[in-house]
């Protein structure tokens, strides 16, 4: 029997694709060229824009008109927000929930946690987390994903030392919403996790994905801190909005100074640290003055770079019942922030000239061997050796752009 695959959006997607991947491969399947040969295609789906629903009907239609034979199962977060009108419109795809595809397809129960590698990736990925229950009001996945889940932490480690012994120098936790991790068995939340992460033996690096403000606590500070050779001296801390009056629209549960304030704690704690964002251009509510409000919050934090999505209106969420800004007004704004974006990573890059930094190898490209630091900057080696992989000390002489260039120690 043969499958095909294909993941849309986000690297919890991408882990639980490789999970059932591994899960198609145990059972003697075949992965296919292509969905016009595959028996089943399966589609691990996205919903968080409008584009995205676009790019996911796209290749429904495709993979209907071209393989009609084929079993067409749906799963993932358009999956589950739009089931009335997936049943509507494409009659003759099989919506499976995430929890259930194990038993629908290979009678066995959870099949998306765990993974041994990751498929095409220099770096391993970790889903320890699952769900969300905060409704942004813009934010469609909790209508998708708000049961919470957590990995039981005895699994969590095994797996990390069954990656690291197979040489993956950096492995990354990654989940819907991170920092709510409890362990089912004890209620040990994320800090405590943490130190039992730090206390694994190998040379290896942890690196937290997106991770909500609130929810970085003390204690995941004071683990950073306590073990800055296990755990990357980075944050990607979404703000969304630099406007309190905005943030309090999109039911986001903090404001600008309580954000700023967990930059600077985060800067005093771990040394060199970098802390990356995202933005929304263009919000309903947003006025010019709060737009312009945003744009001087994030310059004068001098944050290191900047994710900028466009709004895009997601259905069942209570701001895309407001009145929309037009659509060239919201392009004026997000490309005015992804300018922004651009200074900040340049002048990041160069704030790292003249330092020592740990780089873990990504790419042997045609420019040559690159990797990334701790703090997630981009570093491509000068005069470096074939083979050369893993975590390695480099002195970084040099910034062009958003780029470092660096010699090897």
């Amino acid at each position: 029997m043969k499958f095909f695959l294909k993941t849309f959006g986000c690297r919890v997607n991408q882990v639980e694709s490789q999970a059932i991947l591994e899960e198609f491969s145990s059972r003697g399947w075949m992965a296919a060229p292509s969905f016009e040969t595959a028996d089943l295609c399966l589609l691990n789906t996205c919903t968080v824009t409008h584009q995205a629903d676009k790019d996911v009907e796209k290749l429904i239609r495709q993979i209907s008109r071209r393989n009609p034979a084929a079993r067409l199962v749906l799963t993932g977060c358009y999956a589950a927000a739009h089931q009335d009108h997936i049943r509507q419109t494409f009659p003759q795809a099989e919506i499976i929930g995430k929890y259930e595809l194990g038993k629908k397809l290979f009678a066995q129960e959870d099949i998306c946690w765990t993974v041994s590698g990751h498929e095409g990736h220099s770096r391993a990925f970790i889903k320890i987390q699952d769900g969300c229950d905060c409704f942004c009001s813009y934010c469609i996945v909790p209508f998708a994903r708000n049961v919470k889940r957590s990995k039981p932490a005895p699994d969590v480690l095994r797996e990390i030392t069954a990656l690291a012994q197979k040489g993956f120098g950096e492995i990354v936790l990654t989940g819907i919403n991170i920092g709510n991790y409890l362990c089912p068995q004890t209620g040990r939340d994320l800090a405590a996790l943490c130190q039992d992460i730090a206390a694994l033996p190998g040379r290896f690096r942890v690196r937290f994905s997106s991770i909500e403000l609130q929810t970085v606590t003390d204690g995941v500070l004071q683990a950073m801190a306590r073990s800055p050779q296990r755990f990357c001296s980075y944050l990607h801390l979404p703000l969304q909005s630099g406007c309190d009056r905005v943030l309090q629209a999109m039911n986001r549960h903090y404001n600008t100074a309580q954000y700023a304030a967990k930059v600077a704690q985060l800067r005093a704690q771990v040394p060199g640290a970098s802390v990356f964002a995202d933005v929304i251009a263009g919000f309903p509510t947003e006025t010019q003055e709060d737009f312009e409000t945003t744009y001087r919050f994030i310059a004068e934090l001098k944050l290191c770079g900047l994710h900028v999505f466009s709004y895009s209106p997601r259905p069942k969420t209570q701001a895309a019942q407001w009145p929309q800004l037009p659509p060239e007004e919201i392009k004026r704004r997000a490309e005015k922030l992804r300018a922004l974006d651009k200074q900040l990573r340049e002048a990041f890059a160069a704030s790292l000239a003249g330092t020592e930094q740990e780089v873990f190898i990504e790419e042997h490209g045609e420019k040559g061997i690159s990797g990334v630091t701790s703090n997630f900057q981009h570093v491509l080696l000068e005069s470096a050796p074939a083979g050369l992989h893993g975590l390695v000390r480099v002195r970084i002489a040099r910034a062009e752009g958003p780029v470092c260039y660096g010699q090897l120690l």
